[in-house]
């Protein structure tokens, strides 16, 4: 039903650990996802092989040896058996709610994506229990934080329909770029955080030389930026122009029907511009 892909960080210490969380809930998701990890950083070829999905390690990089998005899409848009694709960051949950989720979709062109919910995971959870499900949804309620409009860990959409720029994975900028693109080529953008529940495991950016405490900055962060053609090409969630719930696609309720709408007017455009700079300094 879904081609899920992904691009994971090397197999070492905390994100071996919950790297493996991850594509473990996935592989056991109905009916069966089709599962492809890219990139040659250590442990992806033998995760790959050991958990019983696919692996390409072809891909483009930067000149600081990190993937570049735009390789990764378009091989993952021609590689995948399935017509809807998912890109997923490497280190967030999912449940059976997401399929029940994409079943409930009507439209032919759209971008789904939606809020996490950050919880410290430091274990590898068994997925052998048969209750591991409930468990941790136990545990995500009692400890788990809603993460804001901005933090995206994935993005449901059918087969040819992004075209992904260079942008650095990891870094900031290319996931609200991507909303702001399909806004601005009247795709719907769906949120669906009502219906899809998506664990983050919390972790450190300590595998990149520009990590700072909450994201990976320097120079790549910056030429992200200049990619999407800067600030005010960029959208969050609160933009999303659908909303899809337990009964379905709806319109976004007010105040949020209204920062939809006014999304794409480029005097609303420069001031979040604005105030994502301030922001950033900030952070």
């Amino acid at each position: 039903m879904i081609s899920i892909f992904t691009i994971p960080k090397p197999f070492q210490g905390h994100n071996n650990i919950i790297q493996k969380n991850a594509i473990k809930s996935w592989i056991k998701l109905r009916p069966t996802c089709e599962i492809i990890l890219f990139g040659d950083d250590d442990g992806v070829a033998e995760t790959a092989q050991k958990l019983g999905v696919k692996h390409v390690s072809s891909i483009e990089k930067n000149e600081f040896g990190t993937p570049l998005l735009s390789s990764v899409f378009s091989f993952a848009q021609k590689l995948a058996k399935n017509n809807i694709l998912m890109y997923a960051n490497s280190d967030v949950i999912f449940f059976q709610d997401l399929i029940k989720a994409v079943e409930r979709i009507d439209k032919s062109s759209f971008l789904v994506c939606g809020r996490r919910r950050d919880l410290d995971v430091e274990e590898e959870i068994d997925f052998e229990d048969n209750e591991w499900s409930g468990k941790l949804h136990k545990r995500v309620k009692k400890e788990g934080k809603l993460h804001g409009l901005s933090g995206i860990d994935y993005f449901i959409f059918p087969r040819n329909l992004v075209k992904m720029p260079p942008f650095a994975v990891g870094r900031p900028g290319w996931d609200s770029w991507l909303i702001y693109d399909m806004r601005s080529r009247k795709i719907p953008v769906i949120n669906a955080t009502e219906v899809i529940t998506v664990i983050h495991q919390n972790h450190n950016f300590s595998h990149s030389k520009f990590g700072e405490k909450k994201r990976v900055g320097g120079p790549e962060w910056q030429r992200n930026i200049e990619i999407a053609g800067g600030l005010t090409n960029m959208l969050t969630l609160r933009d999303a122009d659908w909303v899809l719930g337990e009964n379905g696609l709806r319109r976004p309720d007010f105040p949020a029907r209204v920062f939809s709408m006014l999304s794409l007017c480029y005097p609303w455009k420069v001031l979040l511009a604005v105030k994502r700079k301030i922001q950033n300094r900030l952070f």
